[in-house]
């Protein structure tokens, strides 16, 4: 039997939901990241309100 490794998120950076552009530059800044090869998607964090773009992370 293989051992499957845990993944959690690492937040590479955060976007208030307030801002006029709303989503805009965390969309821009996780294209950015995956334009450089890091698999990075932006989600919302509904207690901190702010968008926060991740990439998951796999532990041993």
């Amino acid at each position: 039997m293989t051992a499957i490794p845990a993944q959690t998120r690492t937040v590479l950076e955060r976007f208030p939901a307030g801002h006029p552009r709303g989503s805009w530059p965390a969309d821009e800044y996780a294209a950015a990241q995956r334009a450089q090869g890091t698999e990075a998607r932006v989600v919302m964090d509904l207690d901190s309100d702010q968008f926060l773009v991740v990439t998951n992370t796999t532990h041993p």
